[in-house]
């Protein structure tokens, strides 16, 4: 075969196997990047609230950063699905109770660590919350309820729930068993509860959440409960089925007089017995 006839043929060869190569890779590189897209919308919804929208650390901790592993990808998942035990990190895992399906997490952990190889950062989609409808205040609690569902969708929902009932935190929408229910859970967001998932969302604390933010929440939490009830009255005294007279001056009049029937009764027995002659 002629010289030029074999560069043909191997041109065409490298041609055809560099077609080759791109049909497998490209597939590849794109199943790849609407993984990490998945992941970054994931880490949006339900991770940013508390490691930070980039991973740069809020009430949880810093993730962008690298991960000191032989196998990071494994100790970024195995965090994920389990937890860690007395800290605010969660299990995740549909397999330890969570929300989040093995191919989430896969989606997760690729999103996570692509901050570790210093590509490119996607941001995932800011989560958009709907407006609800005009809640009524508590009386003789200090906060707004209605910012404080818009606070609550914004930092708690991801974890107690949209409407209080629960996810991967405790249940909210309950009466709460406390004389002063309102510092009980201004206390609980201020201060969080030690080793335990919740937190302390106060600035004094080292939070992102203002006094006045968390007494709006506070008072928000409140109306979750099924009898919102946050201080008992003492009780009074049923004066229904008395007359309206007897309630003002006409009841004392009435003591009175009373009272001066019983000294004229006492009288007239004590004047009776001494009329009496004695027994012979």
């Amino acid at each position: 075969m002629p010289f030029s006839s074999k560069l043909r043929t191997f041109g065409l060869g490298l041609v055809l196997l560099i077609a080759a190569w791109l049909l497998v890779i490209d597939p590849v590189k794109a199943q790849d990047q609407a993984q990490i897209e998945l992941g970054a919308r994931l880490f949006a919804e339900n991770c940013a609230v508390c490691h930070g929208e980039a991973g740069e650390g809020r009430v949880g901790a810093t993730l962008d950063k690298d991960w000191p592993s032989i196998r990071p990808d494994l100790r970024v998942r195995s965090t994920i699905v389990n937890g860690i035990a007395g800290t605010p990190m969660v299990p995740w895992g549909q397999a330890t109770g969570g929300p989040f399906s093995d191919e989430q997490i896969d989606a997760l952990v690729a999103y996570i660590l692509t901050w570790e190889t210093g590509g490119t950062r996607i941001i995932g989609p800011t989560p958009t919350f709907a407006a609800r409808p005009l809640i009524t205040a508590i009386p003789d609690v200090e906060g707004d309820p209605n910012q404080g569902a818009q606070l609550f969708d914004q930092n708690c929902a991801v974890c107690h729930g949209p409407e209080g009932q629960g996810r991967v935190g405790a249940a909210l929408a309950k009466n709460f068993s406390s004389i002063r229910p309102d510092l009980a859970v201004k206390s609980t967001i201020s201060n969080g509860i030690a080793g335990s998932p919740m937190p302390a969302w106060s600035q004094a604390k080292g939070g992102p959440l203002t006094e006045q933010e968390i007494n709006h929440l506070t008072a928000f939490v409140l109306t979750l409960a099924e009898n919102p009830v946050v201080f008992e009255q003492p009780a009074q005294p049923d004066t229904a089925l008395q007359p309206s007279w007897l309630r003002g001056w006409g009841g004392v009049l009435l003591a009175v007089l009373l009272f001066a029937l019983i000294i004229v009764f006492a009288l007239w027995i004590q004047t009776r017995d001494k009329a009496s002659p004695p027994d012979s």
